[in-house]
C-alpha cells in the first residue's frame, strides 16, 4: 500500500492556489482539467516530497460546502514556524492559532480547511508578537 494524497474541495481555485501555493510554499506538481466532468484538479505537495500530495478539487458547477471542520486539519512540519507564520500573514492569512509555543500554530484555507503547522525538531522559544498573540476565531 502507498499513500497518494488527501482532497479537499475548493470554490475558488485562484484563491486557494495563492494560499496553498503562494503563502503556504506548497509546489504545483500537476493540474487537469476535465470539460467533460466540469472539473479541475491541482496536486501540490510541500517543496522535495512529490509523494505527499493535496489534491485541490474544484467543481465548475457552484456548490456550497459546509463542515470543513469535521475533515479535520492537513499537517505540515516547517523549519521556522515564526517566519511562516510571518509570510502567511504578509499573504493576508488570519493566524487563528498563534506559535505562542513555538511549536504549533493553525491557519485555514479559503475553503475553511484547517492546516496545522508543526515546527520541525524542538521547539523554537517563545518570542512577539506570537507569545502574547490570542487566538483568532476557530482552528
Amino acid at each position: 500500500m502507498k499513500y497518494l494524497h488527501t482532497m479537499v474541495r475548493v470554490t475558488d481555485p485562484e484563491a486557494s492556489l495563492r494560499f496553498y501555493r503562494d503563502a503556504l510554499g506548497l509546489e504545483l506538481i500537476r493540474q487537469m482539467d476535465n470539460p467533460g466532468g466540469r472539473f479541475s484538479l491541482y496536486f501540490l505537495a510541500a517543496p522535495g516530497q512529490p509523494e505527499a500530495q493535496v489534491e485541490l478539487t474544484h467543481n465548475w458547477d457552484p456548490e456550497a460546502y459546509t463542515g470543513g471542520r469535521n475533515f479535520g486539519h492537513l499537517a505540515y512540519a516547517v523549519d521556522d514556524i515564526y517566519a511562516t507564520c510571518a509570510r502567511l500573514q504578509a499573504h493576508g492569512v488570519t493566524i487563528n492559532r498563534p506559535p505562542r509555543d513555538g511549536h504549533m500554530a493553525f491557519v485555514r484555507s479559503p475553503d475553511g480547511i484547517s492546516i496545522e503547522l508543526l515546527q520541525a525538531g524542538r521547539p523554537l522559544p517563545p518570542a512577539e508578537p506570537w507569545a502574547s498573540m490570542p487566538n483568532t476565531g476557530s482552528w
